[in-house]
């Protein structure tokens, strides 16, 4: 079986603040460093329906981020209600973080700041809220911390060095990403184990006739079995392989997603394991270096070997 790339994860399971926490970089002025971006203007906000007052969003992806709410007055009996929401791209649906929502504000608490720390790891954040019974003075700000950015370019290719030998030693997927397994022929048993777990789903099966001519199978005539260790696409109960007369290489595609869908589901001991390979390449940048890049310590092969998948 061959696998082919199709679409990379586009977000690392350690980010660039984490690196440099755990290398204990630090920057010149904190006042240089941090940015601070009103995602909902401090005002008088009217009476809103349930979180539609959008603040605008930000890119955060790589920061240390703080969430900043900032209660002025609420008029008698208003109450203000302020969530966070995160995604990756901006064609991607906002989605709740994770016990990313404020206290509600009330006339008892109201002439305060309140604060989040933002660590989720998507690109994109932005502060919504409801307004109810009178309007309030309140206003939402997204404070990011950029630390040491002399080699950021460095560590950032370092995250992904690590990240990449640590999949390929584990065999397995961290966050989501599509792939597409090569095989020449359909199997004997009435299923086929797909690599790199954990697999999220299947997008397409393909398969050409000896004529070159390709066609899609019926995804109603196999099932797709996520709940396995390594997950399978499994023949339907009835069903058999379709075309035998294949064509003679690479005759059959199958495109999958596989992955974790947050980068808070991946393992801890995988995230760690990632933070000391980029650290001990970063220590040990050179190739004529004692170490070297292709010595790597036994810490973080024990670490990763704990949850190894031996191909067969």
């Amino acid at each position: 079986m061959g696998l082919k790339l199709i679409t990379a994860p586009i977000v690392e399971p350690v980010t660039l603040s984490q690196l440099k926490s755990h290398l204990r970089l630090d920057a010149g002025s904190l006042a240089e460093n941090i940015t601070s971006i009103q995602g909902i203007t401090t005002a008088s906000h009217d009476v809103a329906a349930a979180y539609s007052l959008e603040g605008t969003a930000v890119e955060v992806l790589g920061y240390q981020v703080v969430v900043i709410l900032d209660s002025g007055t609420n008029q008698a009996g208003g109450t203000v209600d302020v969530k966070l929401q995160h995604r990756d791209t901006t064609a991607d649906t906002w989605v709740d973080v994770t016990d990313g929502a404020f206290t509600q504000v009330t006339t008892a608490n109201h002439n305060a700041t309140y604060e989040l720390d933002y660590t989720a790891g998507k690109r994109y954040l932005r502060a919504v809220a409801t307004v109810g019974v009178a309007a309030c003075i309140f206003g939402v700000t997204i404070q990011t911390v950029s630390t040491y950015t002399t080699e950021d370019t460095l560590l950032n290719g370092l995250i992904q060095a690590a990240r990449e030998y640590a999949q390929g030693y584990q065999n397995k997927a961290y966050y989501t990403q599509t792939w597409e397994a090569v095989l020449d022929k359909w199997p004997t048993e009435d299923y086929i184990e797909i690599p790199l777990p954990p697999l999220a789903g299947v997008t397409s099966i393909k398969y050409k006739d000896a004529d070159g001519t390709e066609s899609t199978w019926d995804s109603g005539k196999y099932i797709v079995d996520t709940d396995r260790f390594i997950g399978r696409v499994v023949l339907a109960s009835g069903e058999t392989w379709p075309e035998n007369n294949l064509y003679p290489a690479g005759a059959i595609r199958i495109r999958f997603v596989c992955g974790y869908s947050t980068t808070t589901d991946i393992p801890q001991i995988v995230k760690q394991a990632i933070l000391l390979l980029a650290a001990f390449w970063y220590e040990n940048r050179e190739t004529a270096a004692d170490k070297g890049m292709s010595e790597i310590p036994f810490t973080i092969k024990a670490l990763l070997g704990l949850d190894r998948v031996i191909p067969i």
